[in-house]
């Protein structure tokens, strides 16, 4: 896809030239889809190499658990019992089994995630923490823009059916009424040049003016619809590396405290990597939602900008019949006066 774009931006480039405004647009948007590209790779080289030490310890754990076992697997050489000769049985061996699975269940309960976190290093629990409330803050941007964005698109489709059959400025803002819109502001704009310009014979240097003011209407209410993506990218793009960050730590702490109890029992080993993965499945579960929402409201940003663009084409038309009409009326009103004359 990405060849595909390069060639027909290229055809583009050739056609059109290096200085027309299109072509300067089109560019950008592809050199952002680029950036974008070399990220999504970035994010999945990262899960590819998570993946491969995550088989390399589940590899490693059983030859690890056979290490710690091989020391104590050689029995004693004790004397067989004969039939003759009685056998005494210790009750406490028949309570061995049920000992045994309460510390594997008591195991199982420390490695809780909860517990987990408790017994992390600071350094972990910090990432931690700042992963968690990275999610809480991708949560609450996209809970507010969906309002937002939802709210906005209703108010511009409504504004626009209103003063779809309008025939002028003054009727598409008796359409409207009082309600605050985006529309109503392209059209205060509107009245306003066209106020400003009266007096002057030529309507294209009216309708430069007025373009020239509706397009600095539309970017202000872009930036301010696109409040909060600048958070949304930046979680979605360093979330796994900072869980990535507390996992290497983690690990580094789990080689410490092995080389601190000179043994490479599993019991050992486990937790701290656990701690450490934990890390690391935050950051995914950080970023993922992050990247997936900021996708969507991207799309919805862009048809909300398109929708601008013809709110703001619409009340140029307006304004170009307004000007056509008191022009023709002018004309009307000179031919009067020679006539009469």
């Amino acid at each position: 896809m990405i060849f595909d774009l390069d060639r027909v931006i290229q055809s583009l480039v050739e056609r059109l030239g290096r200085d027309d405004p299109e072509t300067v647009k089109l560019t950008g948007i592809y050199r952002k889809i680029i950036r974008c590209w070399a990220e999504v790779q970035t994010l999945f080289r990262t899960s590819l190499k998570l993946l491969a030490v995550l088989a390399v310890f589940a590899l490693a754990s059983p030859l690890i658990a056979q290490q710690a076992t091989t020391p104590s697997a050689a029995p004693a050489v004790t004397q067989q019992p004969t039939a003759s000769t009685p056998v005494a049985i210790d009750p406490s061996a028949t309570d061995a089994p049920k000992s045994g699975k309460a510390a594997v269940a008591s195991g199982l309960h420390d490695l809780s995630p909860w517990s987990m976190f408790k017994n992390a290093d600071i350094i972990v629990q910090a990432v931690m923490l700042g992963l968690a409330f990275a999610s809480l803050v991708t949560w609450t941007v996209a809970i507010a823009k969906t309002m937002e964005l939802s709210s906005a698109q209703r108010r511009l489709k409504s504004a626009l059916k209103r003063i779809s059959d309008s025939r002028s400025l003054s009727e598409a803002q008796l359409a409207l009424g009082d309600k605050k819109t985006v529309l109503s502001s392209l059209l205060a704009a509107a009245m306003k040049e066209g106020r400003m310009s009266v007096g002057i014979s030529s309507d294209v240097g009216i309708k430069e003016r007025a373009a020239s003011s509706f397009s600095e209407i539309v970017r202000a209410e872009a930036r301010r619809v696109r409040f909060g993506m600048g958070a949304l990218a930046t979680i979605g793009a360093t979330s796994p590396f900072v869980g990535l960050f507390g996992t290497v730590w983690g690990i580094m702490n789990s080689f410490i405290g092995i080389s601190n109890a000179h043994t490479t029992n599993l019991a050992v080993v486990a937790p701290g990597i656990a701690e450490a993965l934990l890390a690391t499945a935050l950051g995914l579960f950080a970023a993922i939602p992050a990247v997936v929402i900021y996708n969507v409201f991207s799309r919805s940003i862009g048809g909300y900008r398109a929708m601008l663009a013809d709110g703001s084409a619409l009340v140029l038309r307006l304004l170009s019949r307004d000007c056509e009409r008191a022009l023709s009326s002018t004309r009307s009103a000179r031919l009067t006066q020679a006539a009469a004359e």
